[in-house]
């Protein structure tokens, strides 16, 4: 096995490592699913608040077999169906749907969930938030919106710094769950060194492929010259991908598909890593590879796997009936 590329037999060997666990996780394949199967069963248009994931690709084309995506639900019909993002929504979203009596499907990921009934729990016990995220992101906006009068969001240790709360014995965090590990470690130490109280979550907030994907990263750095990152730009736990190697002293580069690739970085490389974002297709992985090969002279390639992943979320309630029940119609 090589272990990273150079020369053998004479010849300079230029090796791709391809990461594994990579790509879509259980949350963004709930959500895609969701909007498709609403897509066979209704047919178009259907209405999805925001990016259903945040991945331009995917949205694209989602968008052309039908979904019909908004900023606000004053945008969507009244009456009409609307599939809320994976990235959640605040009860005064459910209750403007409920007011302009909208069909809602809700595709939220269900570890979002498990945030915002963290929320919903600590402030029924009085209790401070301090959610740690990134200011404006559709998720914490959405966490936020479940307890706003007692949640105060944080993004850095400076932030806990100027911190004030009303009863330092009566405060708790959660955090986004895309969030760098590293960072996300450092708030929450000086959080606990400045309020010995605290209560965070039962489990950890930071969404299992989003830890993985980061520690996969942190594997490869020794081995590896350059780190791609398939992703979008405004997809949080892509760009924390790269934040993570960056840190580690790799050279790292967010790109929505293999057109964005810069030969630049790629000068005098024998070695560069590929990953993918959770919200990123495989099918951008795979021509990323191909373009590594055919255009950048990349002639070996060697899956690294640090773990596997089997996590499946089940569909919503409702929808999962109404498929069963087309289904079962259509063998009959």
């Amino acid at each position: 096995m090589i272990q990273e590329g150079g020369v053998l037999n004479g010849k300079t060997v230029k090796k791709i490592i391809l990461l594994r666990p990579r790509g879509f996780c259980a949350g963004v394949v709930r959500a895609i699913d969701v909007v498709k199967i609403v897509l066979n069963l209704y047919g178009a248009p259907v209405y999805v608040r925001k990016e259903i994931v945040h991945n331009r690709h995917v949205v694209d084309e989602l968008r052309q077999a039908g979904a019909i995506f908004v900023d606000e639900l004053s945008e969507v019909p009244e009456g009409a169906r609307v599939i809320f993002s994976a990235h959640g929504v605040s009860p005064a979203v459910r209750d403007e749907a409920r007011k302009r009596n909208l069909q809602v499907i809700d595709a939220t990921c269900p570890l979002v969930t498990k945030v915002h009934l963290e929320a919903v729990r600590f402030a029924r016990q009085d209790y401070t938030i301090i959610l740690i995220g990134h200011s404006g992101h559709d998720e914490v906006i959405g966490t936020l919106g479940e307890a706003p009068e007692s949640t105060i969001l944080v993004s850095s240790v400076e932030d806990v710094d100027k911190l004030e709360v009303r009863d330092p014995k009566k405060i708790s965090y959660l955090t986004q769950t895309t969030l760098s590990l590293d960072e996300t470690k450092d708030i929450v130490e000086r959080l606990q060194q400045r309020f010995p109280a605290i209560k965070g979550p039962k489990t950890q907030d930071i969404c299992y492929a989003t830890e993985n994907r980061q520690l996969g990263v942190k594997a490869v750095v020794p081995l590896t010259q350059v780190l791609l990152v398939v992703g979008s730009q405004n997809s949080s736990n892509s760009r924390r991908l790269v934040e993570v190697c960056e840190n580690e002293g790799v050279p790292a580069y967010l790109v929505d598909d293999s057109r964005e690739v810069n030969p630049k970085w790629l000068e005098g490389i024998t070695t560069v890593a590929v990953t993918a974002g959770a919200s990123a297709p495989e099918n951008l992985v795979q021509e990323l590879i191909q373009s590594l090969e055919t255009q950048f002279g990349f002639d070996f390639m060697e899956e690294m796997e640090l773990k596997e992943e089997d996590v499946r979320f089940h569909l919503p309630s409702d929808l999962e009936r109404s498929a069963l029940k087309l289904t079962t119609i259509a063998r009959v």
